[in-house]
């Protein structure tokens, strides 16, 4: 195995992505905790503040492929800090909002801006830029590893701050940690002074975004990846959104969804260092498949069965196990496919599919349950679909071939 060691003079980007992908995600995830208070002080409803958060999620996925495009024009760094800033004043719009605008525009529009300019996306893709290609999917998984541990740190301190002096304290909190991003975004951005990337792959040798954008559209193992991701967010965000509600309707105690929503931030690590070591052994898209399959067995063994306080715990920790594993395949997947020059912004279409698929799991789950008063054809749906693209994931992974190759300029 080469030795991590190789990795000793780029460590500072590698560190300032990993902990600003820490601090974004972190603190992005521990917005929930102000929603009860928010509701009440600014008199809105629950689902004003999560009309903003969907209007987040959506962002996040429509302009992540516009970023990805800019930061390979002109370079990471200033992409980051627009990122970073865009976070601060986000939070800081939420913290002074009185009324369902400023949370929209607040914790909606510049955060759904901040995610695509400096989430995970950016991160990874900063991430695979300067390392070798036979170490890319294991630091891909570190990377999303540390990711993992912003929101132990965050949560408490704006619950603590809530609690102590309301909820825009802790929001103001937020927006302290949050000044940290920008010094982060500039460390990370220190890879734009590598030499650049070889072009790798046809999108790579593509002189503009939109010609590589259409390579990519027109790869079938890149558009079976995208439906895949896209039935990933769906059923992800399922979970997170009506987990809770489950639990509580199969009168089980309430605190027990924020422990299994725990359970599967604390697995999250071990799946991201797994599957980012795991990817650089196998083939990244039949791995992917396979996640997905057992993803819905287990879906399907959770949601089929009589859920009990321990099973749901069991179940929380093998659906975090299976988790973020997905984010350091599918980046170490879209860099073999394509090269590192339109990484980001190929894997931005991709996380467009994957978001609109989590707006589907978050509203259709409700929709599903408005009408038929439980979760039974909700959950049985995603596991189908899940089944169905991860069969297909896993096949398309085995006998993956090239992209047609972009023919060299004349002269």
């Amino acid at each position: 195995m080469q030795s991590l060691l190789v990795l000793r003079p780029v460590a500072p980007i590698l560190i300032g992505a990993a902990l600003m992908l820490t601090l974004i995600m972190g603190l992005r995830q521990s917005i929930g905790l102000f929603v009860p208070p928010a509701v009440r002080d600014l008199s809105i409803t629950v689902a004003d503040f999560t009309l903003a958060i969907a209007v987040q999620n959506l962002a996040w996925g429509v302009l992540q492929p516009f970023a990805g495009a800019w930061a390979a024009r002109i370079g990471f760094r200033p992409v980051l800090m627009i990122g970073g800033l865009s976070f601060v004043l986000g939070l800081a719009a939420l913290a002074t909002a009185t009324g369902i605008g400023g949370v929209v525009v607040g914790a909606g529009l510049l955060i759904g801006l901040a995610l695509a300019c400096s989430g995970s996306g950016m991160a990874n893709a900063v991430a695979s830029r300067p390392v070798p290609a036979a170490l890319r999917s294991t630091v891909l998984g570190l990377v999303s590893a540390v990711g993992s541990l912003g929101a132990m740190i965050s949560a408490p301190i704006g619950q603590s701050l809530s609690l102590a002096f309301g909820w825009r304290a802790g929001v103001f909190g937020f927006v302290l940690i949050s000044l940290a991003i920008l010094p982060l975004a500039w460390l990370a951005g220190r890879v734009d002074a590598l030499p650049p990337p070889a072009a790798g792959g046809a999108a790579g040798r593509a002189g503009s975004a939109r010609e590589a954008a259409r390579i990519a559209l027109r790869y079938r193992p890149f558009l079976i990846m995208s439906l895949a991701y896209c039935v990933c967010g769906l059923q992800l965000v399922f979970l997170t959104t009506h987990l809770p509600s489950y639990i509580a309707f199969c009168g089980l105690d309430p605190m027990l969804g924020a422990q299994a929503l725990a359970m599967i931030g604390a697995f999250n690590i071990a799946g991201s260092l797994f599957f980012g070591w795991a990817g650089g052994r196998w083939s990244k898209g039949a791995l992917l498949g396979g996640l997905y399959i057992a993803r819905s067995l287990v879906l399907a063994w959770y949601f089929g069965s009589t859920p009990t306080a321990g099973g749901t715990l069991v179940f929380a920790a093998l659906m975090g196990f299976l988790w973020l594993g997905v984010s350091p395949l599918v980046s170490g997947l879209v860099a073999e496919m394509f090269g590192l020059r339109w990484q980001a912004m190929i894997q931005g279409l991709a996380f467009t599919s994957h978001q609109l698929g989590s707006a589907v799991g978050a509203f259709g789950g409700g929709w599903l349950f408005d009408a038929f008063g439980n979760y039974q054809l909700a959950w049985q749906i995603g596991v189908g679909m899940g089944l169905t693209m991860g069969t297909i994931q896993l096949v398309s992974g085995l006998g993956q071939r090239p992209p047609p190759a972009v023919p060299a300029p004349a002269g």
